[in-house]
């Protein structure tokens, strides 16, 4: 029944004239529909380790829509703020509203959780998957092992014969044969130095520099041309001499380069090798792993959803509380509002008949 209802049925009663009733009521808003009042629904179920949700029974003066209309028309027809009743109504949904807002967070933290358990295995997917794309496209390096092993035998015999008409030069003064390797290494002197101008492009010329690339080669071959002229003519002694010297200063860096390079195809046929052998051992551990960690994600995610619809019913059940807070204030307020306004138009005598009359 409301406010204007009550105002009729009251002056009817006690046989007053309807016309200043009217009068005053005519400047009243609408009277609110009537929305039936449900109790909260029961508990909702979540996991063993969740707190349960049990309703508080609702409060007598506002257990139906009626009542809480009584409970605004008496305030507001008395001196009394509404804050009071508005703060126990308030109150009463905060309490509601406790259980639920622990269990939202319980569910939130849980569902928290497992999306990053679910990150992580993802993450790692990714990883692996990045990897087995590396390696698929990882191809082996060619090298050049034949023609490296053959230019090392050739050089190898090239130095040997070059002993050897060394050797067979100075046999005729110096019978020991040690005096002609000893030359021959002094001539090698240079296939122990680091660099070679020969070799480098855009080399930076010095005197220092020449002096220790060309000494030692120069001098054997100079040592041999002496010698070879107290044997042979001067023209093959100094076609010795040239065959020789250019032969010292480059034979050995050949050799070295040669040795070099056969180092790095013996470490490329390696890497070949352990490639091929990743590829056959963790291709298919990565593929198992993968396939392991996406059943673990499902399990997960299929964990997940129970705790995300349990918490989809918790937030429309705390979003129901509020609302229904919301319609039982506004309620409350539109029926004092409207005695209030009303109140100062009623003598003293008729407010307290109606008072009297709502209780």
């Amino acid at each position: 029944m409301t406010l204007l209802h009550r105002f009729r049925h009251f002056f009817l009663r006690n046989s007053v004239s309807p016309a200043p009733i009217d009068a005053m009521v005519s400047m009243a808003p609408m009277p609110i529909p009537t929305v039936s009042v449900s109790q909260p629904p029961t508990a909702l179920a979540v996991h063993n380790s969740s707190p349960a949700y049990i309703p508080e029974p609702l409060p007598s003066w506002f257990t139906d829509e009626e009542s809480l209309r009584d409970e605004g028309v008496l305030f507001g027809l008395s001196d009394a703020r509404p804050d009071g009743k508005l703060a126990q109504i308030r109150a009463f949904f905060a309490r509601q509203a406790a259980p639920l807002n622990e269990l939202v967070d319980g569910q939130t933290e849980k569902i928290g959780e497992l999306n990053l358990f679910i990150e992580q295995r993802e993450n790692r997917i990714t990883t692996l998957r990045d990897q087995i794309s590396d390696l698929q496209v990882r191809r082996p390096t060619q090298n050049n092992l034949i023609r490296t092993g053959v230019s090392l035998l050739l050089s190898v015999g090239m130095c040997v014969s070059n002993f050897y008409l060394i050797d067979e030069t100075l046999h005729p003064i110096f019978p020991n044969r040690w005096i002609a390797v000893g030359v021959f290494l002094a001539g090698m002197f240079n296939l122990f130095g680091q660099t070679s101008l020969f070799y480098e492009e855009n080399a930076r010329l010095s005197g220092r520099r020449i002096l220790a690339e060309l000494s030692l080669p120069l001098a054997a071959s100079v040592f041999i041309l002496v010698q070879a002229l107290q044997t042979q003519s001067a023209s093959q002694a100094i076609a010795l001499f040239a065959f020789v010297f250019f032969l010292f200063l480059l034979a050995g860096k050949l050799l070295l380069s040669t040795l070099t390079i056969l180092q790095t195809d013996l470490a490329t046929i390696q890497a070949n090798q352990q490639l091929a052998l990743t590829k056959a051992q963790s291709l298919p551990a990565w593929e198992v792993e993968i396939d392991r960690l996406t059943c673990e994600i499902d399990a997960i995610r299929a964990k997940k959803w129970p705790i995300i619809n349990i918490l989809s019913h918790s937030q429309a059940e705390m979003i129901r509380l509020n609302t229904r807070r919301d319609e039982l204030v506004n309620l409350f307020m539109s029926e004092f509002e409207l005695a209030r306004s009303l109140r100062d138009r009623l003598t003293e005598q008729q407010r307290k008949l109606i008072m009297n009359y709502e209780q």
